[in-house]
This record gives structure tokens, C-alpha cells and sequence, in this order.
């Protein structure tokens, strides 16, 4: 899981998989960014506007409610400032999920045939 210790909806990732018992793994990215490899990860699956947080003030300031770019230009933005990112980024294997998915993360913990 990546996200911020400050960030409220990585705090409530957080503690939805501490409720459960399920061991995570958090990186804050206040303390160290995401790799490229990592971020890419969720890209291919998501897309690049998937991970922008509009409602950051990083966006506002950036300007890109008013630009238009390619995924490749997003993707440089998003690495060089990460408080573009819609926090939490989780993974879970191959699957991932960008924001407050609470149902996305039940259905990767019922066991594998259960409805």
C-alpha cells in the first residue's frame, strides 16, 4: 500500500486491512517516493488519470484542470510530484485499486469460490 501517514483515506485503507488482520505493507511517500516500475504498475491497469486527485491543492496549482496532456506526460508529473497522486495506491497481486475502495479489497480477501 502506498500513501501518506496524513492522508485520510489512506488511514482508513489502513486500518480496514488492521480490522481484518490482513499484513500490509505501507510505504509513505512523504518518506520515500514510488518507483517508476511501481507506478507504471498501476498505470497499465488504471490508466493515468485514474491516479490524478483533482481535488488536491497540488492539482489546483499545477494548472491541469486546464491542460491537456498524453498519458506519458501525466506520468512524469506524477513522479515528480506525488501529491498529484489519489492516495491509497494498494495492490494485491496483479489486482490494484487507487483511492477508498472498500468493496474492491473485500471481494480480494473472500476466499477463492465464495460469492
Amino acid at each position: 500500500m502506498f500513501g501518506t501517514e496524513r492522508d485520510q483515506d489512506t488511514r482508513a485503507a489502513l486500518r480496514f486491512f488492521k480490522e481484518r488482520r490482513v499484513p500490509i505493507s505501507f510505504v509513505d511517500l512523504r518518506r520515500r517516493p514510488i518507483a517508476a516500475a511501481e507506478l507504471r504498475r498501476f498505470v497499465e491497469r488504471l490508466g493515468a488519470t485514474a491516479l490524478l486527485d483533482p481535488g488536491s491543492r497540488a492539482f489546483r496549482e499545477a494548472g491541469l484542470a486546464y491542460l491537456q496532456t498524453d498519458e506519458a506526460g501525466i506520468v512524469t508529473r506524477l513522479l515528480a510530484d506525488m501529491g498529484l497522486l489519489k492516495l491509497p495506491l494498494v495492490r494485491h497481486g496483479t489486482a490494484v485499486s487507487v483511492g477508498r475502495a472498500e468493496s474492491t479489497w473485500s471481494g480480494w480477501l473472500r476466499p477463492a469460490g465464495d460469492p
